[in-house]
């Protein structure tokens, strides 16, 4: 997950608990005040009745419109009873005119004389809880009377309902505004952090020409600035060393050149046998020394930006390799074969690079299959890739060796008595490939030996896909030849 979203996480669990710590307790209270305005309104508009009915208990007929009007105003049933309980005017009809309410609580309270008396109670036929209210009629001194209102608990409860949700929708909208508040905020502030991991990035795959922008607040200025300033510095390095490799191994080659050429002639003038000898092996190993003179300049060019080539057809390298590398194959005992799947495919590389993986490739092949054997060349294409596959038929690799064989200087274990190579090889072929954006690997065949490729990425406008096209086989031995 990335700090972006972590830091949206972590701001949005606050302002969730910051609006339940706010909203519960203002829930409370508005359900509170809600009850308390309901129960205020109906004693008002008891008592406001109370007053408008003093005097008049003996005129039924303005007592029904004052009754309705109030039960209009508060939503609930509103009566007026005498003195003895006796229901004189009733909002909800005058079906019950005459009908005693003496025995019912609130209004004998009423009638007692207690200003506002009011509960709630479960009404049976009604089948809910009702709110009650109820007042004495008072003229002069006198109680003449009482007013009662009921009311819905429910409508109360369904009032509180709605400002709740009220209340929790203006929460909802205040934690959705503050999340995209906080997603931009996040953004802001990270963004700096996201080019300066963009730029690690770049300058892991090899590229130590990116700089991080120095932008943002006061340390991330600082963090890019210290970042740019160790890039700068291991470019230099780097570049001092590869430059220091390249030009001891280009110095070192005109004498290398020399040494063998002395040797080569002082093996001519030479008639001791076991002179000769020794002089041909000090020239096998000058030679095995300007190998190793040259991997190391290849290796200097490790990082470098490779220029703009002509496609390249690998059909023609593979047979230039085979050319190469069949007298080697024969002095080993060994066959060399080449099977072009690639159907005049075109990678983007250059001749020189293909040809030097191609030759490191061959060689180690060679050097490991056994007497009698073949080593096999193979050109395939397919998903916009060309591959270059060179299997033996060898001892293979030991577990764990499919990336070490690649690390410099490394041998591994299956090379046995054998002591040539410096261990650079296979370093070679894979940093050849990445030079072009491709990759190498190694791997244990199921029938025995190795088998090594080196994909890489086709030109514009090769072919893009012919793997289920038939095989071509060019296979050539020096018994064929």
């Amino acid at each position: 997950m990335s700090v972006r979203v972590w830091q949206l996480a972590a701001f949005a669990y606050v302002l969730v608990l910051m609006l339940v710590a706010l909203e519960v307790p203002l829930a409370l209270n508005l359900s509170k005040r809600v009850d308390a305005e309901i129960k205020a309104e109906a004693a008002n508009q008891a008592q406001l009745v109370a007053a408008s009915a003093a005097g008049q208990l003996a005129q039924r007929d303005e007592l029904a419109p004052l009754v309705r009007t109030a039960a209009a105003g508060v939503g609930g049933r509103v009566i007026i009873v005498d003195s003895r309980g006796r229901l004189l005017a009733d909002s909800a009809g005058s079906g019950l005119s005459a009908a005693s309410y003496a025995t019912r609580p609130e209004i004998r309270a009423a009638l007692a004389g207690d200003p506002v008396t009011q509960g709630t109670r479960f009404s049976a036929s009604l089948d809910e809880d009702l709110l009650f209210t109820a007042v004495p009629v008072l003229e002069g001194r006198n109680r003449t009377g009482a007013v009662r209102v009921t009311q819905s608990v429910d409508a109360v409860r369904s009032e509180v309902r709605e400002d709740t949700l009220a209340l929790v929708g203006l929460g909802v909208g205040a934690l959705v505004l503050g999340l995209i508040v906080a997603w931009l905020l996040a953004g802001y502030l990270s963004r700096p952090l996201r080019g300066l991991t963009a730029a690690a990035r770049r300058v892991e795959a090899g590229d130590l020409d990116a700089r991080a922008e120095e932008a943002g607040a006061r340390e991330h200025r600082e963090v890019a600035h210290a970042f740019n300033d160790m890039t700068e510095r291991l470019s230099q390095s780097m570049t001092a060393q590869r430059d220091f490799v390249a030009n001891a191994a280009h110095q070192l080659r005109t004498p290398l050149t020399g040494l063998r050429l002395r040797l080569e002639a002082a093996g001519l003038k030479a008639d001791d046998p076991a002179l000769r000898r020794d002089l041909e092996a000090g020239e096998r190993e000058t030679e095995r020394l300007a190998r190793t003179v040259t991997d190391l300049l290849t290796l200097a060019r490790e990082g470098q930006r490779p220029a703009t080539v002509a496609p390249l057809e690998l059909r023609g390298a593979g047979e230039a390799a085979l050319d190469r590398w069949l007298s080697v194959a024969d002095g080993r005992g060994c066959h060399l074969d080449l099977r072009d799947g690639g159907t005049g495919a075109q990678v983007a590389a250059s001749g020189e690079d293909v040809a030097v993986i191609l030759d490191n490739l061959v060689e180690n092949a060679i050097e490991h299959t056994e007497t009698g054997t073949t080593v096999t060349i193979e050109l395939r294409v397919g998903a916009g890739i060309g591959t270059i596959a060179v299997s033996d038929a060898g001892p293979g690799l030991e577990p764990g060796e499919e990336e070490r064989v690649f690390d410099r200087f490394f041998r591994g274990s299956s090379r046995g008595e054998r002591p040539s190579g410096s261990g650079l090889g296979l370093t070679i072929v894979r940093v050849l490939a990445r030079r072009w954006g491709g990759e190498a690997s190694i791997a244990n065949r199921p029938g025995g030996g190795a088998r090594a490729e080196v994909r890489l990425p086709l030109a514009s406008g090769g072919p893009k896909g012919a793997d289920e096209a038939p095989t071509r086989e060019l296979t050539t031995s020096l018994e064929e030849t």
